[in-house]
């Protein structure tokens, strides 16, 4: 309830895992307030509270979130609001810069969570990053460098016991070493049957959290009180499950030689009592009265394929899926990472179990490969997964058998559905595009898509119809139209964009008449002023007062402009013309004519122009080509499949 709190009272925007939101922005997508003071403050105190009430929440994500703040914020040279600036970080006051910051963070914060500088630099360049270059891939690799050091360093620290209980466990490292590890052929048909259900379960896991995600976004919509009373429900539910079903659970006997206290006494221990007799423990408390990452850790361990019930585990894993689905929706801060961890490990356990003497492999392995096939069928990862788990497990004869379940387990799950942060991306209305076009963009030309009056500004324009444009559209760049009388014929001269319009309004520097004043206007302001604003609040339109003569004045657009926009003729196809959009990371594409005898811009576009909803419904009769039958429609198993789910 406390994480519940802060977040609505504070920032909604610290809510959730906050990786759909930073891939959103390496994509392009500014959402409002993801980056801010708050955000960052919120995401820290409420991830430890969400984590420490024992909800089936993870960490990782808030963590990369985390990161992406800490870059976000330094790259804008701190909070000019709260007086922390640095003038020596305005070399970062660009958007690509910014954004290789971002980046740089995300892969600290992944690193930070799984101890996995190499998994980290992994995930920042294939599951958040849309832009990268080879300049990147050190700068990432340095900061997780430094990462690992600075983390070593403090559990060195807590390790000799200066932290008290902050230094006893919560750093997921699980560090399962078996040196006898062996597999055989034989041994390959249940690997291939681990990544075949791991598929299944992951796509199925995406379509319910969808549907719950759904249903919490329209109790949330209610209201706070709905928010805390959604968030204080859960929390209730989630203890009767955690002290009630350990009842169902058989006793056992302690193992014989047990490296521990059995049964353990005091606040940690892998052999809980709960009510049995002496000298027996129950496994499933075993499992829910430890941290995550201990029961992780339990579970992966080899030597271990007597201490859990086949009942236990199977309670367990169906306890640990749905209250992960459940749990991710409130407002709070809580990642996915750990909670599939943690149910991948339980189902491949089970699945160890079931297969008995028919497999050679430990029941540990069997935990590490179900949480490979469950990550997989999930997220959609499989480089980064597979060294991040490499990185976790300690264990380098691992990497065939992770490979091939990663591999397996996301081609099932990609005939189902999207992976886990496209669908809540698409929930939350972020505009992402893909790194692919659709077969229906190659049927089309940028000019089928362009829609409503161009707003264009003359070289010299005056001051009021600035002021009555930028107040009557919501646009962030205008094409700059050089006319008579001073270029005949009209000729495009650039792109000007909004945030600086308002800098110029702001600064009042108009003139009289309508003439052009040269390269020297330019030198009347600094660079400093048209800086990429951060996270605060930027300039608006009506915060400027402009007197009545003032609308009569002029400006010169010509020093303000960029005079070398990137622009497509109208003929070409809206399929090439995605790929350049997206892989320059532009916001404005400007569309000219194939005939000189027409206005030297016919259109804008921007990314709302590429979006399938806004191509489709300019475009009905795409519903029915064939492209829509071979990536819409579903086959007989997959609607089959999608029927079985709705029935549930």
């Amino acid at each position: 309830m406390f994480s519940t709190v802060i977040t609505v009272c504070v920032s909604p925007a610290a809510a959730g895992s906050g990786i759909p939101e930073v891939k959103a922005y390496l994509n392009g997508v500014d959402a409002p307030n993801i980056f801010s003071w708050r955000t960052l403050f919120v995401k820290v105190l409420g991830s430890i509270g969400a984590v420490s009430s024992s909800l089936n929440v993870g960490k990782a994500g808030p963590l990369v979130h985390t990161g992406a703040c800490i870059a976000s914020l330094l790259g804008q040279g701190g909070s000019k609001r709260y007086g922390l600036t640095w003038k020596w970080l305005r070399f970062f006051k660009n958007d690509r810069d910014r954004r290789d910051l971002v980046t740089c963070g995300s892969a600290a914060g992944m690193a930070a969570a799984f101890r996995a500088p190499v998994g980290g630099v992994l995930f920042a360049l294939e599951a958040v990053s849309s832009w990268w270059r080879s300049a990147l891939l050190w700068r990432a690799f340095f900061t997780t460098a430094v990462v690992a050091v600075v983390l070593r360093a403090l559990i060195d620290v807590c390790n000799s016991g200066k932290c008290g209980l902050f230094g006893k466990g919560g750093l997921i490292m699980f560090d399962v070493t078996s040196a006898g590890i062996a597999y055989h052929i034989v041994d390959i048909p249940p690997v291939i049957a681990l990544g075949v259900i791991g598929g299944i379960l992951g796509s199925l896991y995406n379509f319910l959290l969808e549907k719950v995600l759904r249903i919490y976004s329209f109790i949330n919509e209610k209201g706070r009180f709905y928010q805390l009373l959604l968030a204080g429900g859960l929390s209730i539910f989630t203890s009767c499950c955690l002290f009630g079903l350990p009842w169902v659970a058989p006793c056992k006997p302690c193992p014989a030689g047990a490296s521990e206290p059995c049964p353990s006494i005091g606040r940690s221990g892998n052999f809980k009592k709960f009510q049995c007799a002496p000298g027996h423990y129950n496994d499933l408390a075993s499992l829910f009265f430890n941290t995550n990452d201990d029961a992780i850790k339990n579970l992966f361990s080899s030597g271990t394929d007597s201490e859990f019930h086949h009942e236990s585990i199977l309670i367990f894993f169906c306890a640990s899926y749905f209250l992960g689905i459940l749990s991710y929706g409130v407002v709070a801060p809580s990642g996915l990472f750990v909670p599939v961890i943690l149910t991948g490990a339980t189902y491949g356990r089970f699945i160890g179990m079931l297969m008995g003497s028919f497999s050679t492999l430990d029941h540990g392995l069997f935990a590490v490969l179900g949480a490979a096939s469950f990550l997989g069928g999930t997220m959609r990862m499989t480089v980064s997964l597979c060294v991040i788990l490499l990185e976790l497990t300690n264990n380098l004869l691992l990497l065939p058998l992770v490979m091939l379940v990663l591999l397996i387990s996301k081609t099932v799950a990609d005939t189902f559905n999207s992976n886990i942060y496209d669908q809540i991306m698409k929930l939350k209305g972020l505009p992402y595009l893909e790194a692919h076009a659709e077969p229906y963009m190659r049927q089309l030309s940028v000019s089928d898509v362009v829609t409503g009056p161009i707003q264009s500004f003359n070289g010299v324009e005056k001051v009021g119809n600035i002021v009555h444009v930028l107040k009557s559209t919501r646009h962030h760049g205008f094409p700059v139209i050089d006319e008579p009388p001073f270029s005949d014929p009209p000729v495009l001269s650039g792109l000007v964009l909004r945030s600086h319009l308002l800098v110029l309004l702001k600064k009042k520097n108009f003139s009289p008449t309508r003439s052009l004043v040269g390269i020297d206007a330019s030198q009347q302001f600094s660079a400093d002023d048209f800086s990429k604003r951060g996270s605060g609040r930027g300039d608006k339109i009506e915060d400027i007062e402009i007197s009545m003569e003032e609308m009569e004045m002029y400006i010169d657009l010509h020093p303000f402009t960029n005079t070398s926009p990137y622009t497509v003729v109208e003929t070409m196809s809206l399929a090439k013309a995605l790929i350049l959009f997206r892989e320059v990371g532009l916001r404005h594409l400007l569309v000219v004519p194939t005939s000189s005898n027409r206005s030297p811009v016919v259109g804008i576009l921007t990314r709302h122009d590429f979006m399938p909803e806004h191509v489709l419904g300019l475009n009905p009769f795409l519903l029915k080509s064939r492209w829509k039958r071979l990536r819409f429609q579903s086959t007989g198993l997959i609607k089959a499949f999608n029927g079985s789910l709705l029935n549930l």
